[in-house]
């Protein structure tokens, strides 16, 4: 995902008014909750269940948040897809997934993570967020880092069920495969044209960032020091929830143009959960 020729201040003013509406998150829209089929968390098993994932985040991404996808030559249309992705193992939360309705209709994958661990990204070339940001100083930490990526759940099950559940079943892949480290990049939109995301990096990063000798640099830098206005700006609740868990900044914000955000790197280390998320999330997850 790279910028065009213009630079950056000139073509954020340019885009303002095209980014498409944000989703709630995690919240209004979410079906009553008697109402519901039951909640599945499981690993992708085959090409089909990835399919179904490659259609969520593209309903997310692309229809919802307005994202332009470049995605590999033959991908069919309505999915979002990438070169990482058969690299990558994905998590799915399901629903209807053995319960009664299963007998009448195929279960409807309603939300997501893909995950690239050490092996994989080697195999791959390196991770997604080296696309977005320069982490030479992480090489200590690479042969038990992983990705998270991709993070996405249906509109109408943004009740924070979804999301506890993928956050747990991560939690248990990471204790149980010996892995101690993850990081991402958490995205923050940017329909004011980039103001509320540079508001919020200068709040978040007097009080959670990491070791400099952990910190990365974009590739293509948010122009903070033109957008900030001042204000006190809220995290989105998924950031928010991340930083609860022990989540650090590891440096300044990058823009992605494709996606219209400001992405965020952060970076979680099961030894900085804390003892009532440690408990929780660490209680088991899929099979």
């Amino acid at each position: 995902m790279r910028a065009g020729s213009k630079p950056v201040s000139a073509a954020l003013k340019a885009t303002r008014s095209t980014r498409g509406r944000a989703a709630a998150w995690p919240g209004a829209g979410a079906a009553p909750a008697a109402t519901r089929p039951a909640l599945t968390v499981r690993w992708a098993r085959d090409e089909g269940d990835l399919r179904q994932a490659q259609a969520l985040r593209y309903r997310v991404f692309v229809d919802e948040l307005g994202a332009r996808i470049a995605p590999p030559r033959g991908t069919p249309a309505g999915l979002d897809a990438d070169l990482f992705d058969p690299f990558c193992e994905h998590l799915l939360v399901t629903a209807g997934e053995g319960g009664p309705a299963a007998a009448q209709a195929a279960p409807e994958v309603i939300g997501t993570y893909r995950v690239l661990t050490p092996d994989a990204a080697r195999r791959a070339g390196g991770y997604y967020s080296e696309t977005e940001f320069d982490l030479t100083r992480l090489r200590p930490l690479r042969p038990r880092l992983v990705e998270l990526g991709r993070s996405c759940v249906h509109p109408d099950w943004r009740d924070g069920a979804t999301i506890l559940l993928l956050w747990g079943a991560l939690a248990d892949f990471m204790a149980r495969n010996r892995l101690t480290t993850m990081i991402g990049c958490a995205s923050v939109g940017m329909r004011d044209g980039g103001h509320g995301a540079a508001d919020l990096w200068t709040r978040l990063a007097a009080t959670h960032m990491a070791p400099i000798e952990l910190r990365v640099r974009p590739r293509l830098p948010l122009p903070v020091e033109e957008l900030v206005t001042g204000r006190t700006v809220e995290p989105p609740p998924l950031v928010a929830g991340y930083l609860r868990c022990g989540a650090r900044l590891l440096g300044a914000p990058a823009w992605d143009p494709d996606f219209g955000t400001a992405d965020l790197p952060l970076m979680l280390r099961l030894a900085d959960l804390p003892g009532r998320y440690r408990r929780h999330f660490l209680g088991g997850g899929p099979g």
